[in-house]
């Protein structure tokens, strides 16, 4: 397209050639074609109500205006992104990563036809994620298992199934607010439950349970604390207590342990994480937990416990409302084998990025700086990572980065490296740009050393 400079209205090309400019071609092939046009008539229809208003306008600025506007949409669609944040369950860049063997194993199932409510012996309609079910019941030791898509819905239906118009009763310390601003206060009142809260926020002792449950009283919830920390004057009453409690009233315990874990860590990660077999063992009548965070897979909301009332929550018409489908139950299949089979340390890349360590991560910071050849002003250095998903925000694991001294401008490399293609996500700590590298995969430190190159220039 000729450039020339645009004095008037008329000037303006039409969106239908802007549309076959070569010169848009590129950014046009990630913007769907209506939506393109809509974007192109909006600069468009903005550049000629500033036509006097300030320097010359020419095609070229024009075409210029509207690849950045169309770059912008097109960074707005769901793409690859590589995580050297130093979060390894990072809700914004879609928490856990999933593993390549379990993507490619279940490939046939998702593009293709299963046997998702079909029972392959009888020739009958069988009943929804049967295995996935099961082996949710054995790796955890319940009675019974099923599967919503996740962990708010979980504890909505459990509400509304056995709570709705009757009370429900929860220590004023747990009354959290998570990601998204989901609070349970407003979770526990959209479900039909009443609140009744017990303790005060740094305190809760078990006669506040006991004093406040009555013939109105439907269960008694716990919430496990793993988005934030109290410390300092501070008491809660632990799961077994409130279960003896619960038996003696005859009203169930709802242990909702957020994140959610099947293994021990505290090799690992050199704390202990509550896991999903202890609620179980310590009696609670149903647990809850997320699918995508501790547990290495996708979204989807866990519910174990007794039989007689994981039924009812099944029978509930809203479980139809938050049911997954036909990916997620065979994620989740793939994966809970795993954990039976003791192999998540090699199938389940979650827990290959936690266990590994720090030395292999120096050796990756190295190779990145000695392909890079060795620019000045970057240095490896020992960095804090964190697991996120909201498990012990405060609890650091030990990582390496690769640290931007201050001759850098810090916000400068992060939009630098979340530009390139594709995009990099860092983080600013101190005022200092690091790539950490306890998140990122092997496989691309190769584009890191191509967009920290081009960064540098």
């Amino acid at each position: 397209m000729a450039d020339k400079v645009i004095r008037t209205p008329r000037d303006f090309p039409a969106v239908e050639t802007l549309l076959q400019s070569d010169e848009l071609a590129s950014v046009l092939a990630e913007v769907p074609r209506p939506v393109a046009a809509d974007i192109i008539k909006g600069v468009v229809a903005e550049h000629k109500q500033q036509l006097g208003k300030k320097r010359e306008l020419t095609q070229a600025g024009l075409v210029g205006a509207i690849k950045y506007a169309l770059g912008v949409e097109s960074t707005g669609r769901i793409s690859r992104v590589i995580n050297a944040t130093g979060i390894i369950v990072h809700t914004n860049l879609g928490r856990a990563p999933l593993s390549p063997s379990i993507f490619e194993d279940i490939q046939k199932t998702a593009v293709g036809y299963g046997n998702i409510e079909f029972d392959l012996s009888s020739g009958k309609r069988g009943g929804r994620g049967a295995a996935c079910e099961r082996y949710l019941a054995t790796l955890s030791g319940a009675e019974a298992g099923t599967v919503v898509n996740n962990n708010a819905a979980a504890l909505f239906v459990i509400l509304n199934t056995l709570a709705s118009r009757r009370t429900v009763v929860i220590s004023r310390g747990e009354l959290v607010q998570i990601g998204g601003g989901f609070r349970i206060p407003d979770i526990l009142k959209r479900s039909g439950a009443r609140l009744s809260e017990v303790g005060t926020t740094n305190i809760t002792m078990p006669a506040d349970y006991e004093k406040a449950i009555d013939e109105r009283t439907a269960l008694i919830l716990k919430v496990h604390k793993s988005n934030f920390v109290q410390g300092g004057f501070t008491e809660e009453v632990d799961l077994k207590p409130l279960v003896a409690l619960g038996k003696r009233k005859g009203i169930p315990v709802v242990n909702d342990l957020g994140s959610g874990v099947f293994v021990s860590t505290r090799k690992i990660l050199g704390y202990h994480e509550p896991t999903v077999q202890e609620s179980v063992r310590a009696g609670a009548d149903l647990t809850c937990f997320s699918g995508d965070k501790m547990l290495g897979g996708v979204q989807a909301g866990l519910i174990v416990g007794a039989e007689e009332l994981v039924s009812r929550i099944k029978k509930n018409p809203i479980f139809r409302t938050v049911r997954s489908d036909k990916i997620v139950y065979s994620v989740l299949e793939r994966l809970l084998a795993a954990y039976l089979n003791d192999t998540y340390r090699d199938d389940i890349k979650l827990w290959q990025l936690l266990s590994r360590p720090t030395d292999k991560l120096r050796g990756m910071a190295d190779t990145i700086l000695d392909k890079a050849a060795r620019p000045i002003g970057i240095s490896i250095e020992p960095t804090p990572a964190y697991v996120g998903g909201g498990a012990l925000p405060e609890q650091a694991l030990p990582s390496v980065g690769l640290v931007f001294g201050p001759e850098r401008d810090a916000a400068d490399m992060m939009t630098a490296f979340r530009r390139w293609s594709p995009p990099i996500v860092g983080r600013i700590d101190n005022d200092r740009f690091i790539l950490d590298l306890k998140a990122v995969d092997l496989d691309d430190l190769t584009e890191i050393v191509r967009a920290l190159k081009h960064a540098l220039k």
